[in-house]
């Protein structure tokens, strides 16, 4: 309760609008992934659905799975980074979650964003954090990419046949008056027209039929056609001239609305001074219960005031205090990233000490030491038996020299 009710201070102190920030955020996200690509490069290669118009809003009106969203938001995020430039290893399912949340700021903060909010913020796969994110990695991606945005061309649209009617349909002053001193001599002319068409007609109707027997076919081509009636188009309006010397038309209208707003009134008037009386005696009544609820609630609004003081004393204070709060979020924000990556590290070096593949490697390899110290000290015996015998064979030679070196000697010795 605490936190939505914090949650609804922060919108309060935004504006009407932040509500609706998340949505419109979400759709400029959606048209920059589009712009890169995505579907083919992400979607298609992890076999997952398009993202809807509000996939990552969190909002009570709308669907939501946060383990779904949040691989979606990480897969995106990881494949953002990319092509932005950075390598970034693409996380798994099975993750963990600070750690993939530290990553992702880490590498944003390295874009030069400057990032206010805890990581917890993320973990949810969905909401205003969620869309900023992936908003400027959309942003940094497209900037590595080369795209920008350019102003739109629009069309200039073509007014000269409206520019050509309205020509046509002013009246000046001075067309007016011609057209006033010339009226007396239409009327004749007028007459003397309606005559001949009179003659025409009768000629007409005495003279045998010349139509035709076969169907009229059309010769002209049709785009001709078309252009011959946006020529002339103009030159066919019709302008319907008032005549000026009609005063008395309208001044028998005038009587007879008179006439019809006399008799309407003897019928209204009693209806009126009804409804003033009764409109009056309401007012009246409504007057003196205003005051007498005003007397009524006075000491309630005196109450309210007060209350409305003492909130935005609250208020103050609640801002002043989340000053500090903030920084304090944002300094254990720090110590829990530094937190995370000791305890990945522990982990690691914890993974790999309780590990006995190392130990029985070290085994194998002292009873291969051993029996090549047996086979060298077989080696060594042979070598010495070896010598030995070299020895005990020069030995028996040099005696068997001197033997023979001393028997001549001895013979000589004789014979003298």
């Amino acid at each position: 309760m605490a936190e939505e009710g914090r949650r609804r201070g922060e919108e309060e102190d935004r504006g009407p609008g932040a509500a609706h920030r998340g949505f419109v955020m979400m759709e400029d996200l959606l048209e920059k992934l589009k712009l890169l690509n995505y579907e083919e490069e992400v979607l298609v290669k992890h076999n997952m659905k398009s993202l809807t118009r509000h996939y990552f809003v969190s909002s009570p009106y709308l669907a939501s799975n946060p383990g779904e969203q949040f691989y979606m938001f990480t897969i995106i995020a990881a494949w953002l980074i990319n092509v932005a430039g950075r390598r970034f290893t693409e996380p798994q399912e099975y993750d963990e979650p600070n750690a993939t949340v530290s990553n992702i700021l880490a590498e944003l903060r390295a874009f030069g964003v400057k990032v206010d909010f805890p990581p917890s913020k993320l973990k949810s796969g969905s909401g205003e954090f969620v869309c900023f994110v992936l908003d400027r990695l959309a942003e940094e991606a497209l900037k590595n990419r080369g795209f920008t945005f350019r102003r739109p061309n629009y069309p200039s649209e073509n007014t000269e046949e409206e520019s050509v009617m309205d020509d046509d349909a002013e009246l000046t002053l001075s067309k007016v008056e011609e057209e006033m001193i010339e009226e007396a001599d239409d009327e004749e002319e007028n007459v003397m027209d309606l005559e001949a068409l009179k003659l025409r007609n009768a000629h007409a109707e005495a003279e045998p039929s010349s139509k035709p027997d076969d169907i009229l076919e059309s010769t002209v081509d049709a785009a001709e056609w078309r252009l011959e009636v946006e020529r002339v188009l103009p030159q066919l309006k019709v302008t319907i001239r008032t005549d000026h010397k009609d005063w008395r038309i309208h001044l028998d209208q005038m009587h007879q609305h008179r006439d019809g707003i006399k008799t309407s009134l003897k019928d209204t008037k009693s209806y009126l001074d009804k409804l003033q009386e009764d409109i009056g005696k309401t007012l009246e009544k409504v007057s003196s219960r205003e005051k007498y609820i005003n007397n009524q609630l006075e000491p309630l609004i005196q109450e309210y005031r007060n209350a409305q003081a003492r909130l935005s004393e609250a208020k103050e204070r609640y801002r002043q205090a989340s000053v500090g709060v903030m920084a304090r979020t944002r300094v254990l924000a720090e110590i829990s990233e530094e937190l995370d990556k000791v305890k990945q590290e522990m982990e690691d070096k914890g993974s790999s000490m309780s590990d006995g593949a190392p130990v029985v490697k070290i085994k194998q390899s002292l009873t291969k030491l051993k029996q090549e110290v047996v086979q060298m000290d077989v080696r060594i015996g042979v070598v010495e038996h070896t010598l030995l015998q070299a020895k005990l064979k020069e030995k028996s030679n040099m005696t068997r020299d001197m033997h023979a070196t001393n028997i001549p000697d001895s013979a000589a010795g004789t014979f003298t």
